[in-house]
């Protein structure tokens, strides 16, 4: 079984994945923020060639992917002082801003390269691994669209350190006696991690919302004793639309963790993000919010049911709910486990809430580190290549 888990190779994973959807580098960010709506995992690719005007005979390596772009990109971008001033402005600025430019984020990768070799590069800090895929020859007739998935007669889907340990977890015994092992033990626990006070200003942590989506984690909000009450966390955040912005600039980090919980965010608070807009004279995200706000209610008192919400394009349930994506479910409360959790447990409570991490709390519920696919990734790939 240990053989047979050697020998698969990157193609073996990429089985059901579909192709990617993607932007030219050209590209706006209103653009973007169109795309990810109507992308199914929250983010697109970026690309450096140019989509909108005909095929070319240039080679395929010349049409390459330089990065992917979330909404918690854009929603971060528009935090910034200058932007909040104006960010219709901000909106129009190329998708390029916000491409990463820490090298290897994305790597490319042949579907012929071994699983070891994926995980070794993941190990190393690619986030997406992106792979060619065979193109179904229905597509093949299809005209262009503003999201192109092929690029000169290729298709591309891209693996992350989910799909990795979600593949490990299916041939799990083969890590034994690793998986019945705590994760203390292990030395799985990594004791640096973000945090931010439940009263103090989420303004105060733009830059780690930023640091946690590079590093495919998140921010937890403690207590003055160190007590986790909650997470503010880019997978939430991605689940909004690119105004939860203005209540990033007007709210606390408990507040803010209200406001993007799942079912949209009470009246009173956001009552209370158009008030202190207004009084920081911040009148472009004030209007610009104030219309998001209205298409949401407008969006909401023509859905009477979830049968008329699911009829409604996708567009239109994105806001459905304010700030508050329908495409997606996930709630502001973080996912614990303790330092006596065994590894495989920890794994598939991440892999079911859908998470990269999970924090570790001791008895009384104070914060005691942080568990990410990362670390269990190290440990699983020492043990595989001991086997090799």
């Amino acid at each position: 079984m240990a053989v047979r888990l050697l020998a698969y190779e990157v193609s073996d994973l990429c089985l059901g994945k579909p192709p990617l959807r993607s932007l030219p580098v050209s590209a706006t960010l209103a653009d973007a923020v169109s795309a990810i709506r109507y992308s199914d995992d929250g983010c697109v690719s970026v690309w450096n060639c140019d989509h909108s005007s005909p095929d070319k005979n240039d080679a395929a390596d010349d049409c390459r992917c330089v990065g992917k772009i979330s909404m918690v990109d854009v929603i971060c971008h528009l935090c910034r002082e200058e932007n909040l001033l104006a960010p219709s402005s901000a909106l129009k600025s190329p998708v390029s801003v916000l491409v990463s430019k820490v090298p290897g984020r994305v790597r490319p990768v042949e579907p012929s390269s071994s699983l070891l070799e994926a995980i070794d590069l993941i190990l190393q800090g690619a986030q997406n691994l992106v792979v060619p895929i065979k193109i179904n020859p229905r597509r093949k007739l299809q005209k262009s669209s503003p999201n192109p998935t092929a690029h000169n007669g290729r298709e591309f889907c891209w693996l992350t350190q989910e799909d990795v340990i979600r593949f490990l977890l299916s041939s799990i015994g083969v890590f034994t006696p690793l998986p019945a092992l705590s994760i203390d033990t292990l030395g799985a626990i990594s004791t640096e991690f973000l945090s931010i006070r439940y009263h103090s200003p989420a303004a105060s942590a733009v830059e780690a919302i930023s640091s946690s989506l590079a590093e495919q984690t998140s921010v937890a909000v403690v207590d003055d004793e160190g007590i986790l009450i909650g997470e503010i966390s880019p997978f939430t955040l991605a689940c909004c639309d690119e105004m939860v912005a203005a209540a990033i600039a007007t709210l606390s980090a408990g507040d803010l963790m209200a406001y993007i919980d799942c079912g949209g965010p009470p009246e009173d608070l956001v009552r209370v993000v158009k008030a202190r807009l207004e009084d920081r004279k911040l009148e472009g995200m004030l209007e610009e919010f104030t219309i998001s706000s209205s298409l949401s209610s407008f969006s909401l008192s023509s859905s009477s049911d979830e049968e008329s919400s699911s009829s409604l394009p996708r567009s239109a349930r994105y806001s459905r709910s304010s700030s508050y994506s329908a495409r997606m479910v996930r709630r502001a409360e973080a996912i614990v486990c303790h330092p006596w959790s065994s590894l495989a447990a920890v794994m598939i409570q991440a892999i079911s809430h859908r998470v990269n991490y999970v924090w570790v709390v001791e008895e009384d519920c104070s914060l005691a580190g942080i568990v990410t696919f990362s670390n269990m990734l190290e440990i699983l790939y020492q043990h595989l290549q001991s086997m090799a």
